[in-house]
């Protein structure tokens, strides 16, 4: 702390963005496709299937679909790449359970310890495209101690579209200032500072895994850079 703890006295609220920024999707989903099938690349299907990720979202907010929650858009696209790994004729039940793998992620190492140490000094709150049933038994299963779930579904638009930062400052009824975002992303981030929002980029190296070069350079236009949740916390004074 010391040295490092830098003051920030009008931020009350911490929004966390959570696949990849507080747990590690990559590594969880791959082991979850090893143990069905070791034979399987386990990091090329998380991959493939964080892939679709975005185009997905893009075909709800084209119009092309209604609103959609994060599980069904993860289930479309799971059907989408399972013949792509020798895995088109997996059975439904097994598909749904594997779909739901997305509620068992594991959380980084330092991610709950840094979370309760930050929940001293701030209300802490999800702000993830994850779905809320996602969300909840994501943190029940991972111990994360969130003050508040809040998701894309309770606004009804996705990361990065401006509603789902100025909500959060809506929800707490406080000012989009007074609310900080901390991810692992930076077009997140960028998003979230155009609407006013103080940002934290907080490094994940291997989000997409050991061999994926993955950008955690520093950013001058975020307001702190943190290398893990316990660096965050010394330099919030928490």
């Amino acid at each position: 702390m010391g040295a490092e703890a830098r003051a920030a006295p009008a931020v009350e609220i911490l929004a966390f963005d959570v696949f990849g920024t507080v747990v590690d999707w990559h590594g969880s989903i791959a082991r979850e496709v090893h143990a069905i099938d070791p034979t399987v690349d386990g990091s090329a299907f998380a991959n493939a299937w964080r892939d679709g990720y975005q185009p997905a979202m893009a075909r709800v907010r084209s119009g092309e679909f209604g609103w959609t929650k994060i599980d069904d858009l993860h289930r479309m696209i799971l059907d989408a790449i399972l013949p792509r790994f020798g895995l088109g004729s997996m059975p439904e039940a097994q598909r749904r359970q594997l779909n739901l793998a997305w509620h068992r992620l594991d959380p980084w190492p330092e991610a709950v310890a840094g979370l309760e140490r930050l929940k001293v000094k701030y209300r802490l709150c999800t702000l993830s495209n994850g779905n809320l049933g996602l969300l909840a038994n994501m943190a029940r299963r991972a111990r994360l101690p969130w003050d508040l779930i809040l998701s894309a579904e309770v606004f009804r638009h996705y990361k990065p579209d401006p509603e789902t930062y100025l909500g959060v400052a809506d929800v707490f009824d406080v000012a989009p200032s007074q609310v900080m975002l901390v991810a692992a992303h930076k077009s997140d981030l960028h998003a979230a500072k155009a609407c006013g929002l103080a940002t934290a980029f907080v490094e994940r190296p291997t989000e997409f895994g050991s061999d994926v070069v993955n950008d955690v350079s520093r950013d001058p236009a975020f307001d702190i850079h943190a290398t893990g949740f316990d660096h965050l916390a010394n330099q919030l004074g928490c």
